[in-house]
């Protein structure tokens, strides 16, 4: 597609780069946080599922770009990550003090939510080492020397702490000085927000961030929390959506950043917590293109999908230059993510191919 310039893979050494934060995920399963006795443990994080769905399901080379306290909490992330496959060698491992004054590593409790109970959320990462990562700490031009395809990283990242925004100002500035494609994914969180300016904040930082980037990746609440684009017709509880509203967004939306290559959005329209509609669109070249849809679609656990979403688009933007084919392969693979617990993606690429087939759920034996 034009303007989507990819670097030759041969003199590459990674197909891409994630900076963000990962945390320690606790999970009541079927039960809630509140009542709990027991919880399973997952690594998360927006930028790293993206780094780690392209190369478990899809078979990238990937690298996280983070910094953890060196302590056996930040080991039991450590060990979770490598068995996810991302090369962690670019991560810095800071000094613990003992009790986490200084800097620890985050920790978020998630319950799947069930019918009319929806999911919740409750982030414990104040003074985290990610969030203490300030401009300066990284040798960005070194990193890009040797060779990055695409760089990723989000508004999770950007709302950690004061400095995070300018190591993602940093990152971008570096990583389009040196041919790599930049996608960033708005994920706006308002309880990140809440303490530090609230959505008025959110908009300064995305909005100064934007034109630094090439692939914009977001969904309805997003585009208009983070950028300050409403979209008509969607109603508070997102029980229905209209495409042709998001594409109305989309259009004002490069107008305002002619710099965005692509934009790309999931569509979810929530009809109880186990059952949602979903799809996706995306904008390149002046024109949409829509995802299959999956009406009523059964979830397990909703948390990474749209993280999901944005690795299978780019991996279709990465190995095709096909955004038709990319944002097809992101809505199946958001889809089948959604069917599992935990944060990251635990589909394989021939059910993802499958699922954009046509397959269905039958047996595969």
């Amino acid at each position: 597609m034009k303007g989507l310039t990819i670097r030759p893979a041969e003199t590459s050494a990674w197909d891409e780069i994630s900076l963000g934060e990962v945390m320690l995920r606790f999970d009541p399963g079927e039960g809630r946080i509140r009542t709990a006795r027991s919880f399973r443990v997952w690594e998360g994080g927006g930028e790293y599922n993206v780094a780690r769905g392209l190369r478990r399901c899809f078979g990238l080379r990937t690298a996280l770009v983070s910094a953890f306290a060196d302590n056996e909490v930040g080991r039991l992330l450590e060990d979770l990550m490598l068995q996810g496959g991302v090369d962690l060698s670019l991560v810095k491992w800071l000094p613990y003090d003992g009790i986490g004054r200084t800097v620890r590593n985050g920790l978020n409790f998630t319950e799947r939510g069930f019918g009319v109970r929806g999911a919740v959320g409750v982030s414990d990462r104040g003074h985290t080492a990610a969030a203490s990562l300030k401009k300066g700490d990284f040798d960005w031009d070194g990193i890009f020397r040797r060779g990055v395809r695409w760089f990723h990283t989000g508004g999770i990242f950007a709302a950690l702490s004061d400095t995070t925004a300018g190591v993602i100002e940093e990152a971008m500035t570096a990583a389009r000085r040196h041919g790599a494609m930049v996608s960033y994914d708005l994920n706006y969180r308002p309880s990140l927000w809440k303490s530090i300016g609230g959505i008025e904040k959110a908009r300064a930082v995305n909005r100064a961030l934007a034109p630094l980037v090439d692939v914009m990746i977001g969904n309805e609440e997003d585009f208009t929390a983070a950028l300050g684009f409403e979209v008509e017709g969607v109603d508070a509880n997102l029980s229905k959506l209209d495409v042709t509203s998001f594409q109305r967004m989309i259009e004002r939306v490069t107008q305002a950043y002619p710099n965005f290559k692509v934009v790309a959005t999931t569509l979810r329209a929530v009809r109880t917590a186990t059952r949602n509609d979903w799809g996706a669109i995306c904008w390149a070249d002046g024109a949409f293109y829509e995802s299959e849809r999956y009406p009523d679609l059964e979830i397990l656990d909703r948390v990474g999908g749209g993280d999901s979403f944005a690795s299978g688009l780019i991996y279709g933007l990465l190995t095709r230059g096909d955004p038709a084919w990319a944002v097809r392969c992101g809505a199946a693979h958001g889809a089948l993510a959604m069917t599992t617990p935990g944060d990251t993606s635990m589909a394989t690429l021939k059910e993802v191919e499958k699922l954009m087939g046509g397959g269905g759920a039958r047996v595969d034996r």
